[in-house]
């Protein structure tokens, strides 16, 4: 399979590699990065196989031979920098930082889960609790939302939300995980609460479910935001994630996903969360210090107003890369 590369001319003298099992909140978090840096960028999936897959990401054995048809090739020459994500991508970007010689600098984003002392920066989300002279810490997860490309991809959307009355609501819609339960009954209670703010206090609603939604659930929210004004949006054309974020006045999330969660938040809007039954220590503690923090607030059936400046995750990691890379 060949790679795909994204260029940015900003510094054409260093090469990236963004290295991920190629799940999109993993890949999405390493591309930003990249391009927070202005770094020309390949983006490498790996696919490994059982047996190494059960084994520890830091001891795996001959790591190349457990990758399947569908990777993308590990090979030099080796660039400059390697972001990856994932816990398994982390023996391929150990891989590199071996056959390189050390040449190559190796970020992980997320928690590695074998010794830090291994990688040239570890960036863990706070609720992980790493600590060492390489780890910087972000309050969520990263993401490449800037007010440039909310202001951009708004006024794409534009149009098609100008039938809506103010204030516009975005509500973004997970589903169910390891974690996490979103079930009929649960979306029919939540469809009901967005019913009300239709009716009683003339709210507009741009609706975007996700694939782990499901079917079953987003019939539900259909059928009970039918007649109103909402739009949801039904996987067709352009992904209009984005462009709600950014036409909307205030955002309601579901509390599935700390990447949806961080990227509302990226807005500098009120961010309702949807807290649904599970969960767990991680999950617990990002809500919980985001809530402490100033950034969301659980969602009980009403809107509220509140302020709050978005962090500044990415530059700051961005800044200690650059320190690497010179």
């Amino acid at each position: 399979m060949a790679t795909k590369a994204t260029s940015i001319a900003e510094d054409p003298t260093k090469s990236c590699w963004v290295l991920t099992p190629g799940h999109a909140g993993m890949e999405n978090q390493a591309i930003a990065l990249a391009e927070a840096m202005g770094l020309a960028h390949t983006v490498k999936r790996v696919h490994p196989r059982a047996p190494w897959t059960w084994l520890p990401p830091g001891i795996w054995p001959w790591p190349l031979a457990a990758l399947d048809s569908d990777s993308d090739q590990i090979a030099a020459p080796w660039p400059d920098l390697l972001i990856s994500c994932g816990r398994r991508a982390v023996p391929y970007a150990l891989l590199v930082k071996r056959q390189s010689a050390g040449a190559t600098a190796i970020v992980h984003i997320q928690d590695p889960q074998t010794s830090l002392s291994r990688f040239d920066l570890v960036v863990p989300p706070r609720h992980d609790h790493l600590k060492g002279a390489n780890v910087i810490e972000t309050e969520a997860s990263l993401h490449g939302i800037t007010p440039e490309r909310l202001k951009q991809e708004a006024a794409a959307f534009a149009p098609q939300l100008a039938h809506l009355p103010r204030p516009l609501v975005a509500v973004l819609v997970g589903g169910s995980n390891a974690c996490y339960r979103l079930t009929p009954e649960i979306i029919s209670s939540l469809a009901a609460q967005l019913r009300a703010l239709c009716l009683d206090h003339g709210v507009g609603l741009a609706v975007t479910p996700s694939r782990r939604t499901g079917a079953d659930n987003i019939k539900v929210l259909r059928q009970a935001l039918a007649e109103l004004p909402a739009v949801v949006w039904d996987f067709a054309g352009d992904n209009p994630y984005f462009g709600y974020l950014g036409l909307a006045d205030a955002v309601i999330v579901t509390c599935d996903s700390v990447n949806m969660v961080s990227e509302a938040c990226a807005t500098g809007k009120p961010v309702h969360v949807v807290h649904l039954p599970g969960g767990n220590r991680k999950f617990n503690e990002f809500h919980a210090g985001m809530q402490a923090a100033g950034y969301t607030r659980p969602f009980h059936g009403k809107l509220e107003q509140w302020n709050y400046r978005p962090s500044d995750d990415l530059g700051k990691v961005a800044a200690r890369v650059w320190e690497l890379l010179a």
